[in-house]
């Protein structure tokens, strides 16, 4: 029997915060000592029109809750939770959800049909509830509009929660007539046909075998291009989004429409709202990133059978249309974008698609767009200048070298003028990203022949220095020109142009850094990004300089912490610290590569490390990051003089290794430890029976993100490298953890990309821990405790061979630890070895690879195996 609850989920909104948190108590409580009723009560409250809407509304979000979470660990807590259930109980519960989508409360009615599909996620996986689609189905067509609507929804969110390979093709079939239905003309309630629109979007991953039917897609593609001209906007949006999502999904089915979808999305782009016609040109943008994947993989050429999907070259055949919509888009600017950074406009995505598209078909866009950029170029509505500054800029990426040169060699200069002199800031702005675009694209060590010359780069930094002084959304560009300016020369040695100018860029870029209005457009972050990628290209005739900008850093550090007293403050100083550790950094990477300049850095160290600890105290995740990435660095460059820091430093790593929840600083911190073990070699012991505790707890944590297991193994191998055979008290308690971690990532059969590259990354951490194990114990007198491992190792290589899906990395690992068996273990591994299965065809393999790498390493191995065979 469910329980009255509505006094209590009223109370528990109350403005008074004491009657609030009484009633919060309530609910935890009962929670706590009766889940079932507890949850039965609630979905009383939602189904029934005589209790208040904000207590249905509170009731079914506790519901959702209850079911749901985004931590995956939870996730899973609460999944096994509602499994557990009583089904008589669940009944229920289902009962009086499926009722609410008839309630005339339309919040309600919301709010169930996501709770009815968060259970149908759990549920479908265990081939539970399988009447549910049947259920839902049955009266559909006898349904007033408001439950018609609100059914049609919960099919819209049962496809945002159940996976594909958990729905049988039937209900599948039942769901796409239900929802094709909803949305054709015939369908008068704009409410109901809306609702269908989006369950068609979220159904459209179940529907392969209905878009590999001729007939079926035909009327589903007709359906959804007639909803692209409904009366009502917001039926034509979500019907545009169902043609993105069908593009990418279904490409290769598109032929037969391609026409059609042209005639109503450029329609759709010169006449329709806003909302539509960004959808309408977002469809050719994912056309865009289809071909340009398939263009990737296959090379152009489909000749071979492994070409799966053709590339139907939808772009360059409608490129002589396409691109005067895309032009046209760009004119429709808005007079403050510039200054949002969240925006995105019609001229923004015209001029994204833009880029797409030249990215896509290369030389063929350059003709197209060249006559609106002279045409508009000089006009004197600044849209007009702005936008062809902006078509320019799209379309440096994709054409040849030889294509742009010429137009870039006679650009140039106008648009440095520009960038000094138009009284526009929107102009002046793409001016300079548009600068930044051609150092990005076409400057650089691998050009043969320079745009940028000794001579006119000294004109373009002052043009970049003079511009980091306008408005912040301009300075912010030119910072990134001087970004990009700066990288093209970090190949370039003695002869960097930057070197006669840079003290003066230093400065520069610290003035900017130190502006009032530093904080808008990210100027401060991008004059630092700038500042750390001209140090990367300094030479030794600056290195002097370099050193001087090390006691500025430190003092401009000191400054900020001292102001993080002030509570106002601490947001802006805590981003300022992230981005003063982040160049010390730099700094420290730079004059720790080469001896004369790391003995003069190793004079600031004992300050520098004081002042990342003091960062560390304050316990920002994004600060955290940034110092302990300088704290590896300055590790790298003081070898073991580094130990001297250990003491203070290590209850931060063991707090960075503890932090589950800001897992990117676990990660950072993780690598951390690499970087010290690397350091100070053996000198590390004292401090790894702590470290090891950590490292462990994280492997056998289902909190903590996968994405930091991967490094914690390659960790492990760090540690094992440097203190040698004392690693022999923690193999008892690393080697199930390999071993389990290894017999996960052994296949990838069925895996999607996602995992494809997460398994990958977690054979490259095993590999890299087995490679610092058997290293580590080479040349002593333990190396006979690694004995009972190695037929495992083998194994494992075995198995990854089999499969046939290792990257190049993973590859190269594997044969790494091949050879590094035969190496460490001799003749103890050269049985097992010649026994293996395919260890002599994996050889082979990695001896005929194209990649020198692999190659490299696979002839060492060879010797290694050679040697331990002959033994």
């Amino acid at each position: 029997m469910a329980m009255e609850v509505t006094h209590v989920l009223l109370s528990a909104q109350s403005i008074d915060g004491n009657v609030r948190k009484q009633a919060e108590d309530s609910l935890k409580q009962f929670q706590e000592q009766n889940l079932p009723y507890f949850l039965l009560s609630l979905s009383g409250e939602l189904a029934n029109d005589e209790k208040p809407a904000d207590s249905r509304k509170l009731a079914g979000l506790i519901l959702k809750n209850a079911l749901d979470a985004k931590e995956q660990h939870r996730k899973v807590e609460l999944v096994q939770r509602w499994l557990m259930l009583d089904a008589t109980v669940k009944a229920q519960i289902k009962s009086c959800l499926l009722k609410t989508l008839s309630a005339l409360e339309a919040d309600a009615r919301s709010t169930a049909s996501q709770v009815i599909a968060k259970i149908a996620g759990i549920e479908h996986p265990q081939k539970q509830w399988p009447e549910l689609i049947g259920t839902l189905l049955s009266t559909l067509h006898q349904l007033p509009a408001h439950a018609k609507q609100a059914t049609l929804e919960t099919l819209g969110y049962f496809g945002e929660e159940v996976s594909p390979d958990d729905v049988d093709q039937e209900d599948v079939n039942k769901i796409l007539t239900a929802v094709v239905q909803g949305m054709s003309g015939t369908e008068v309630n704009n409410d109901v046909r809306l609702a269908a629109v989006r369950a068609l979007h979220n159904a459209l991953t179940f529907a392969q075998a209905n878009f590999s039917n001729d007939v079926e897609r035909d009327y589903i593609m007709r359906v959804v291009c007639e909803a692209t001209q409904s009366t009502d906007v917001k039926i034509r949006q979500a019907a545009f989004e169902c043609l993105v999502s069908i593009s990418a999904m279904y490409y290769e089915k598109l032929a037969p429409y391609i026409e059609e979808i042209f005639k109503i999305t450029s329609k759709a782009m010169k006449e329709d709202e806003e909302s539509v016609a960004l959808q309408a040109i977002e469809f050719w943008s994912s056309i865009c990133d289809e071909e340009i994947d398939i263009l990737d993989e296959y090379g152009g050429d489909f000749s071979e059978a492994g070409s799966s999907i053709p590339c139907f070259y939808f772009i360059k055949q409608a490129l002589p249309a396409l691109v005067p919509l895309l032009l046209e888009a760009i004119l429709k600017q808005e007079e403050d974008q510039d200054q949002d950074e969240g925006a995105w406009n019609i001229a923004m995505a015209g001029g994204t698609c833009l880029y797409l598209v030249a990215r896509t078909v290369g030389d063929d866009v350059v003709p197209l767009v060249m006559p609106f950029i002279e045409q508009n170029i000089t006009k004197e509505d600044w849209r007009q200048r702005e936008a062809a500054t902006y078509a320019f800029g799209s379309i440096l990426e994709g054409p040849s070298i030889e294509k742009l040169t010429p137009i870039i060699t006679v650009a140039l200069n106008f648009m440095l003028t520009a960038l000094m002199k138009d009284p526009n800031n929107h102009v002046k702005d793409t001016t300079a990203w548009t600068l930044g675009r051609i150092f990005e694209f076409l400057h650089g060590s691998t050009i043969d022949a320079p745009l940028i010359t000794q001579e006119n780069c000294q004109q373009i930094i002052m043009v970049l220095l003079h511009s980091m002084k306008d408005a912040p959304n301009v300075a912010e560009k030119a910072c990134g020109a001087l970004y990009f300016l700066a990288q093209g020369y970090e190949d370039a040695g003695a002869s960097c142009p930057l070197t006669p100018c840079f003290q003066e860029i230093v400065q520069s870029l610290l003035t900017a850094s130190h502006r009032e209005d530093a904080s808008e457009s990210r100027l401060r972050t991008a004059a630092y990004e700038a500042l750390n990628e001209v140090v990367r290209c300094s030479t030794d005739q600056t290195a002097h300089l370099v050193l001087q900008l090390v006691q500025v850093i430190k003092d401009e550090l000191i400054k900020s912490l001292e102001g993080q007293a002030i509570v106002s403050e601490r947001e802006k100083q805590g981003e300022l610290q992230g981005l003063l550790c982040g160049c010390l950094q730099v700094i420290i990477q730079k004059l720790g590569s080469s001896e004369q300049t790391k003995n003069a850095l190793m004079q600031h160290a004992d300050d520098i490390m004081r002042l990342f600890l003091s960062v560390l105290g304050y316990r920002s995740a994004t600060v955290s990051e940034e110092a302990m990435l300088a704290i590896g660095a300055l590790a790298y460059a003081s070898g073991p003089d580094f130990e001297k820091y250990m003491p203070e430093l290590f209850k931060y790593l063991e707090m960075g290794l503890q932090n589950f929840e800001e897992y990117q600083v676990c990660s950072v911190t993780v690598g951390v430890v690499g970087d010290i073990c690397r350091a100070l070699e053996a000198k590390i012991l004292p401090y790894c029976d702590g470290i090891m505790t950590e490292l462990l707890k994280d492997l056998s944590s289902n909190q903590l993100h996968r994405s930091v297991k991967p490094p914690i193994f390659s960790c492990l191998g760090d540690i094992a490298l440097a203190i040698g055979p004392d690693f022999e008290k923690y193999l008892m308690y690393a080697s199930p953890m390999l071993q389990s971690a290894a017999e996960l990532s052994a296949h990838t059969e069925g895996a999607d990309d996602e995992m494809i590259e997460y398994t990958n990354a977690l054979r490259s951490g095993i590999l890299e821990a087995y490679s610092g194990i058997l290293q580590g114990f080479k040349n002593s007198t333990k190396t006979q405790l690694l004995i009972p491992y190695a037929p495992h190792v083998l194994q494992y290589l075995d198995s990854m061979y089999k499969g046939k899906d290792m990257d190049d990395l993973v590859m190269k690992a594997a044969i790494g630890v091949l050879g590094d068996l035969a190496d460490t273990l001799g003749s103890n591994a050269g049985s097992l070895i010649q026994q293996s299965l395919f260890s002599r065809d994996f050889l082979n393999e990695c001896l005929s690879s194209d990649d020198e790498n692999i190659k490299e390493s696979a002839e060492w191995a060879k010797l290694a195996i050679t040697k331990a065979i002959s033994v």
